[in-house]
């Protein structure tokens, strides 16, 4: 068990070395296994109760006393399918496996903010349970976690996200619509193979298919309300395979992102109309798979207001920052649970998912401290409005 009241600088000196330990060895989406055995060695020699869930990755852990309020922190854990070219001396030691979306610091920031929790539990006016979230790459692990019952009873729920666009100590987030909801299609076009040099005997997947990914911008640029943002991007074209013959069939695949709900499932109607029309004029066959992820992440007014009034308090210069066209499945939990998801900078850097993504180590203590600050407050704002 650990010294009850840990110095500062032995708290950042762990939580530095926990990061790189969880960089070392990343794992990707629900296969996070060794990485839940270490957050559970963590937690036990703290003597930091641990819920029994069925989950099969991640766990939550709970620090408090009584049967008042229960506010929740979030990180999430698992690596992306990235290959490591930082160079760094704890680099990933698993190949094809990285943590280049910073999800090794999150964990450090949460694991750290457990601690400082722990050291003041008998003085919580509450609960906190401490989310170790899987799978947030698939966009569905908060999904699971919901659906274990590992989030019942909690009235406020906090999450972050480091920043490579902001300076270390800096802190920022937004009322409403922080990140976009995010859903990938894929589009099969299917015509008649024919030699290149007599097209007429063919039908030509590769010009509707072409035809089809320019008439898709106008989902965009006329129908819908140009006040409202909408991205859509075709990143994957595969057709064809020699240089003289026209093929049979072209598959696309892209993503759409959205802030706005009714908008967001109109989409796939506008583009079925676009798709299967242009495919009909051309004597072709084309069909769309919609595959939706995670909604809009959709901060709640006055629990984001609060999360800025502590992150002053802690010293972090707060921003009230744009939405961001990336996505983020905490949205599920803000469905559910009223609460905020913030941004903590970590310094100019390279951007997220890059193979040489790295952060700035200097940021984790404090924002461990702002996370246990933030959570000890919400239980107190939480008691004085019972």
């Amino acid at each position: 068990m650990r010294p009850q009241h840990e110095t500062e600088e032995a708290l950042a000196a762990r939580l530095t070395e926990v990061r790189r330990n969880l960089h070392r060895e990343p794992e990707l989406s629900n296969r996070e296994y060794r990485t839940t055995e270490k957050l559970r060695k963590w937690l036990t020699e703290e003597n930091i109760s641990i819920l029994d869930l069925p989950l099969e990755t991640g766990l939550i852990a709970e620090i408090g006393q009584g049967d008042s309020s229960i506010v929740a922190i979030r990180c999430d854990i698992d690596a992306l399918p990235i290959e490591e070219q930082t160079g760094l001396p704890f680099a990933s030691e698993i190949p094809g496996a990285m943590h280049a979306c910073g999800h090794d610091f999150h964990t450090a920031v949460i694991l750290g903010a457990a601690s400082l929790l722990k050291q003041r539990e008998h003085e919580l006016p509450g609960k906190v349970r401490i989310l170790f979230q899987p799978a947030e790459e698939t966009g569905h692990g908060a999904e699971d976690v919901l659906a274990s019952g590992g989030l019942s009873g909690v009235e406020a729920i906090f999450g972050l996200h480091n920043s490579p666009d902001l300076p270390n100590g800096a802190f920022g987030t937004r009322t409403g619509a922080l990140t976009a909801g995010v859903d990938r299609f894929e589009i099969t076009v299917k015509g008649v193979g024919a030699h290149a040099a007599t097209p007429e005997k063919g039908v030509d997947t590769i010009v509707t298919a072409a035809q089809i990914i320019t008439m898709l911008q106008t989902v965009v640029s006329r129908l819908n309300n140009t006040q409202e943002p909408v991205v859509l991007s075709v990143t994957r074209i595969n057709g064809g395979f020699t240089w003289n013959v026209l093929p049979e069939k072209v598959e696309l695949e892209g993503t759409v992102r959205t802030y706005n709900e009714e908008i967001r499932s109109s989409i796939p109607a506008q583009m079925t109309r676009i798709i299967e029309g242009i495919a009909a004029a051309a004597g072709a066959e084309a069909k769309l798979h919609w595959y939706p992820g995670p909604p809009a992440t959709v901060n709640h007014g006055a629990w984001t207001d609060f999360t800025k009034e502590v992150a002053a308090q802690s010293g972090y210069e707060v921003h009230d920052i744009p939405p961001q066209m990336g996505g983020e499945d905490f949205a599920y939990y803000l469905q559910q649970i009223p609460g905020a998801f913030v941004n903590i900078g970590t310094g100019p850097n390279h951007a997220l998912h890059h193979p040489c993504f790295d952060v700035d180590e200097a940021a984790i203590l404090p924002a461990a401290k702002y996370f246990a600050l933030l959570a000890e407050g919400a239980l107190v704002k939480l008691k004085q409005q019972a």
